[in-house]
């Protein structure tokens, strides 16, 4: 059963900072990384703690957040799969699993003074957007009911739970959008600005225009097979490289059976398109340059660059809206972090002094 990809509303993908869109455990479709849990300014004036040798306390209060407790319990529960993931490759010291705590506890601190926001301003989010969430999950995985219930049950992971957290998600993207989001302009000048600053980004990709002369080989081949092949390709190297005309080269050498008309011609493509040996190759190269022998899956070439074009600027109404959201997310990233940080500096937070031996 493949994994599940929370990804609440298009709003997830766009919202500020780190996100707080996805719950850990649940991996994002294809390479796409998932958005983290929201957090708050790092640098604080808590003196961190230091969790020492295994004991007999199990349990202790050990964070008061404005008069809501959390207990050690809490902060091992929250730590226990990044230790556990950290120590598949090699056990951790102590000192690593206190750093990875005290970590958790912050995380905790952070949710808990989210949680008492959402409180205050009173967010509700009902069941109908939890409903319209859920549905949109399925869609964007492809998956019924019964298989998102069945994908949550292989991760450990009860479908009432996973509708708390979809909920308490949903919460996190509201109060974000009243402190952050609502608050935030980009005007017409500014976009223009930055478009014009950042020339490279807003351009259509560059065209080339190769040419190469093939030889085939394949791991079935036989080492003087290979060899065979490799010395070819060697002469053929060092006559394209003396001059010759490599068009001509291309008809009497290359193993293409398109090369006798087209004299090998690669065609016109953009960056992306062809495999990846040849193109790292295609694109070392200047205009009129030949390379050295190209090792591909399919065998071995001789590539020359006939032209690069460089992409023209797309005009400015074709990229404004990527642009405003490029300004309105960096914009959101700073009023986030200092958003955040106020609340964390306003709020009453008292760590507890451990008992010797505790984990």
């Amino acid at each position: 059963m493949k994994r599940i990809t929370v990804v609440l509303l298009s709003a997830c993908m766009t919202i500020i900072v780190s996100g707080g869109c996805a719950k850990k455990n649940i991996a994002a479709k294809k390479d796409e990384p998932l958005p983290q849990p929201i957090k708050l300014e790092e640098t604080k004036s808590e003196p961190e703690f230091t969790f020492t040798t295994p004991g007999k306390v199990q349990n202790a209060i050990i964070a008061v957040v404005n008069n809501e407790i959390i207990t050690l319990y809490e902060v091992n529960q929250e730590a226990r799969s990044a230790i556990n993931e950290s120590e598949k490759n090699a056990p951790l010291s102590e000192a690593d699993k206190s750093r990875i705590r005290n970590l958790a506890l912050d995380s905790l601190i952070e949710k808990k003074l989210l949680d008492q926001k959402v409180k205050e301003l009173n967010i509700i989010v009902d069941d109908a957007e939890i409903n319209l969430a859920i549905e949109d999950v399925k869609k964007q995985n492809s998956i019924d009911q019964e298989e998102l219930v069945r994908a949550l049950a292989d991760q450990g992971m009860s479908y009432a739970v996973y509708r708390g957290q979809l909920k308490e998600q949903l919460e996190k993207l509201r109060l974000v959008s009243i402190e952050v989001r609502s608050k935030i302009q980009v005007g017409e000048t500014e976009m223009l600005d930055y478009y014009n600053a950042n020339p490279q980004t807003y351009r259509e990709d560059d065209t080339f225009r190769a040419r190469h002369i093939f030889f085939k080989t394949s791991d079935k081949d036989s080492p003087d097979d290979i060899k065979q092949a490799t010395d070819k390709a060697l002469e053929a190297l060092a006559e394209a490289k003396s001059g010759k005309d490599f068009i001509e080269l291309a008809k009497t050498y290359s193993e293409d059976p398109a090369a006798l008309t087209d004299g090998g011609d690669l065609g016109s493509f953009k960056k992306g398109d062809m495999q990846p040996e040849l193109e790292r190759n295609i694109l070392s190269l200047k205009p009129g340059e030949i390379s050295e022998l190209v090792k591909s899956p399919v065998g071995l070439h001789i590539i020359k660059l006939e032209s690069h074009t460089y992409g023209k600027a797309k005009p400015f109404e074709t990229v404004k809206s990527e642009i405003e959201e490029a300004l309105y997310r960096q914009k959101s990233e700073d009023r986030f972090k200092r958003w955040a940080k106020e609340l964390r500096d306003k709020a009453n937070i008292e760590l507890k002094d451990l008992p010797d031996g505790v984990l």
